[in-house]
């Protein structure tokens, strides 16, 4: 089991979760056209993967890693382990592979705020989120290249780099739902590009 690093809620963790109880979700229920409350779509955890690939036995990249996802979330990060063999990856089943923290409540809140307000403008030639990211279920992923973004890190702490995915985990009826929620978060979605008509037509 992960040991969690005790801190006091942030008053932004606090807000939002505020936000999605006394306002969001009764937005969302008459825009999506929901009659019950528990059809809204509700966001339940961020899940924070770190694959380590051919890293996975450099000791260096795994300290490395270890400390990112402490630093960004004040959790210590549990390891993950191949569940089957992959001879072309020379794969082991129950081999280290990567790792990942989740996250709730309070935390959870507090770590979507700082990635929308902080971490994505921040990114080069950022442009927005792309829609395309919700799996099946209405769950969404974002990939970061490397860690670099993320103020909490110092420079030395960021010079090997690795990437980093965050899933966020959603109850809801369809992807459309999800995303309706995140936009009520501030996520920036991807605006469409608007094509020109040709002249004469």
């Amino acid at each position: 089991m992960a040991t969690t690093t005790k801190s006091k809620p942030t008053t932004s963790s606090v807000r939002l979760k505020q936000l999605y109880n006394s306002t969001y979700a009764k937005e969302l229920a008459k825009e999506l056209g929901l009659k019950n409350i528990s059809q809204v779509p509700k966001l339940e955890k961020i899940v924070l993967n770190i694959g380590l690939g051919r890293a996975k036995d450099d000791k260096r990249a795994f300290e490395v890693a270890q400390n990112t996802l402490r630093k960004i979330t004040g959790q210590q990060p549990i390891e993950t382990f191949a569940k089957q063999s992959i001879a072309g990856f020379k794969l082991r089943e129950g081999n280290k592979i990567g790792l990942k923290v989740t996250l709730r409540d309070a935390r959870m809140y507090e770590f979507m705020d700082r990635l929308i307000n902080v971490v994505l403008p921040r990114l080069r030639d950022f442009h927005g989120l792309s829609p395309k990211a919700f799996d099946a279920t209405g769950n969404y992923s974002i990939g970061l290249n490397d860690q670099s973004v993320f103020p909490e890190l110092t420079f030395d702490e960021t010079t090997t780099t690795h990437g980093l995915q965050a899933i966020f985990v959603i109850r809801t009826e369809s992807a459309l739902h999800s995303r309706a929620l995140l936009e009520k978060f501030g996520m920036p979605f991807e605006k469409p590009v608007k094509v020109a008509a040709k002249e004469g037509k």
